[in-house]
Order: structure tokens, then sequence, then C-alpha cells
């Protein structure tokens, strides 16, 4: 589950993370309210949506000279015009694609004089069981730009869940981030309170980018703040979180995703146009792989669990047929735990509800594989039979390029 950037700042500063002043404004209102609280002088104008590239972004039905999705200004009177601006338009990034999200919500948060962007990120690395840390000298610009261009200036290291952060870590991520005296005990401080959030919230994945070095002043030094942040929290631990459950922004996310989520399917919409029904998240990859291989490209990720039923299926089904991209369907089914005669009963029950109009290809084997393939054979579907997974794929693209 992601959260927005103001909510994952507020979670941060909960473990003692310096964050700059902000307030979320749903209005112009709210948001000329915030930049009185904050008083300025300069005031950052945030679009809250689930996605990067924000500040490189463009907004639908402005002209091409127009600011993008963050917004520095100097007045409670340009934030009042930047709102009015931002808040309901549709805004268009690398990470959004080009539908875009519609932005719901702002940020209003006080400047910060920068002296130095950094890169910062905490993940969970499944292969080694532990957590890495990822700190690059190359902040505010996409991490994945920097490891193509220039690797050598990423540094990872793991924090074994065992021992937790060890002073070492401090100073293994002072040294990546080039920061001596103050600031690398600002920073040996900033990583304990990063790790103790990340565990007691079960985070899959934290980044600040950028992390800002701030220019010292007469009043105090130059110190290490939080510019931005980013969190996915792991969806299997929400139970035990329902202050974060409560975070949640369901217009970030896909329709088709929050209602498959109410069945505990696991489901995932694509681009493409073949929609795919199969049990078990291995099969599911291999199922989408090969519809590429055909020349296609899967419409959804939707693994329907070993215990799958009746019901969930139908929901399943549903949920492919409501995608208006759909325009044929692959059911891949192996039944292990699952059992084909179960799914196919599915399958009947959704097409009898919804109706189906676009090519079906059937694919079962496994638990009562014979018997599944009999009660789709006698259901009066237009149904095609596949042999295998091959089969099946190279049929249901066969059948969407002839409708097309």
């Amino acid at each position: 589950m992601n959260i927005h950037e103001h909510q994952a700042k507020a979670v941060l500063s909960e473990f003692g993370v310096a964050v700059p002043r902000g307030y979320p404004a749903f209005t112009v209102d709210e948001a000329v309210e915030a930049a009185n609280k904050l008083g300025g002088p300069v005031f950052v104008v945030k679009s809250q949506i689930h996605a990067g590239g924000r500040g490189k972004g463009r907004f639908e039905g402005l002209g091409p000279d127009a600011k993008g999705g963050v917004r520095v200004v100097k007045s409670v009177d340009d934030v009042k015009a930047s709102a009015a601006e931002m808040l309901g338009r549709v805004l268009v990034t690398e990470q959004t694609g080009p539908k875009g999200k519609q932005v719901n919500r702002l940020y209003i948060e006080e400047g910060a004089a920068i002296a130095r962007e950094l890169y910062l990120s905490l993940l969970v690395d499944r292969e080694t069981s532990r957590v890495s840390v990822v700190a690059s000298t190359e902040g505010g610009m996409s991490i994945e730009d920097v490891a193509h261009d220039t690797p050598e200036k990423i540094l990872t290291f793991s924090i074994d869940p065992a021992t937790g952060v060890f002073p070492h870590h401090g100073r293994a991520l002072a040294q990546a981030l080039a920061l001596k005296g103050d600031l690398a005990k600002q920073a040996a401080k900033l990583l304990g309170q990063l790790y103790a959030a990340f565990v007691a919230k079960d985070m899959s994945m934290l980044e600040i980018n950028p992390l800002i070095v701030t220019a010292a002043n007469d009043k105090e030094g130059a110190q290490l703040r939080v510019l931005d942040a980013k969190v996915s929290f792991d969806s299997n631990a929400l139970f035990r979180h329902p202050e974060i459950v409560a975070l949640r922004d369901e217009s970030e996310e896909d329709p088709k995703e929050i209602e498959a989520s109410k069945f505990d399917l696991s489901y995932i919409a694509l681009d493409g146009e073949i929609g795919c029904m199969v049990n078990g998240a291995g099969l599911a990859m291999a199922t989408m792989d090969i519809i590429k291989l055909y020349g296609a490209e899967p419409a959804n990720f939707l693994d329907v669990g070993g215990g799958a039923d009746e019901a969930k299926v139908t929901a399943a089904f549903k949920i492919i047929i409501a995608d208006p991209n759909v325009k044929g369907i692959l059911v891949n089914i192996f039944g292990g735990i699952a059992r084909c005669d179960v799914l196919a009963n599915g399958v009947i029950a959704a097409v009898k509800q919804v109706g189906l109009k676009v090519p079906l290809v059937v694919r079962l084997e496994g638990t009562n594989a014979e018997l599944g393939k009999k009660i789709i054979n006698e259901s009066g579907l237009d149904v095609i039979a596949a042999n295998d997974l091959s089969d099946g794929a190279e049929k249901i693209v066969k059948a969407v390029r002839g409708r097309a």
C-alpha cells in the first residue's frame, strides 16, 4: 500500500525525523490558510499523487509553458493561483503514463535553502532477508538514471534485523553521502530513526529523494532535512496497523484492483488486450510471458490462489470483463490445491451473470481436470479448449487478432 508524501512525512516525524513544516490542502481556501500559517517568505506547492516526477510533469489543459506539479512561489497570492490551477486537474508524469492522475490534494510546505541534494532509501532485500540501504550523492534525480550513467556513485549496504543499526552503518552512510563533522553525526542519527520507522510500520520501501543539506546561516549550521518521502507498506502486515490503513487513498488506485482486494485476489491492471485468470503467481507470470511471446500483451496479472472457490473465481472473471481494453480472455488453471471443476463452475457462473462478448480460451490441467473440461464443454458456452499453455496462448492471440 502506498501513501502520499505529506502522510509519509507525518509518519516519519513520529520517529523524530526532521522534515520541513507543511500542511495538506484539499481546497484553494485550505491552501491559502496553510500558506498564512507558514508565513513565508518562500512556499512550495506540491501536487499529491502516487507517482514520481511531479515537478517535471505537465497538467492537461494548460499550455506548454505552464509550471509542473511542484511549484516554488513567493507570496500567498501565488499559492492561491497555483492551487486553483492544480486542484482537480490531471497531472501527467513519466510514472503516471499518458492517462495521468487527477490532483485532489496539495501539500503546502515552507521553502528550504538547499545547499546539496542527496538520495537515500531503505527496502527489503529478499535474497538476504535484510534491510538494504541505498545511498547516493546524486539526489534530486531518478536513481535509475544514476544507476545507468554513474553506478559508482551508488553505495548499498545491509542491516541485519537481528542486530539493528550499528555505529558502523552510520559511518558507512556518511561516507556514501560525503558528509563530515556534524553532518556525519546527523546522518547516523537519521539512519537510526528511519530504520526504526521502517521496521515498526512494516514498510517495504522508504525512499527519500532528495535528502537535502540546508545552507548554514547565522542561527544554525547546515542541517539534514527530508525534502520528499515516498513510502510503501507490506500489504500482508496491514492488519497490524489500522492507523496506516486509515491513510489509504482509494482514488489513487485502480477500481478493479480495489474490487479484487475485497476477494483476496492478487490483481494488477496492465495495458494489454488479453485478460488472464491463473492460479499461482509463478504460473501467472509464465502466462503473461508466453502471451507476449506470441505477439500480444496481457491486460492484467491475476492469481486467484490455490484455495479459490466458485465465488472468488466469479469475482475474478467479472473484474477481467470489466476492463474495456480486454479483447480476449485466457483461463490457465493447473489444479493442485485448487480443483478444476470448482474453477470451471466459477467461470460459467460469471459468464452467465455478465455475458461473454470476447473470445475465451480455457486450459485446465491437474486435480479434476477432466471433470472441469466436461463442465465447460457441456455449458453451452462458446469456449476454445487448449491442450497446454503454449496452445492456449497461441489460440487466444489468434482469436483476438482475427477479430481485430
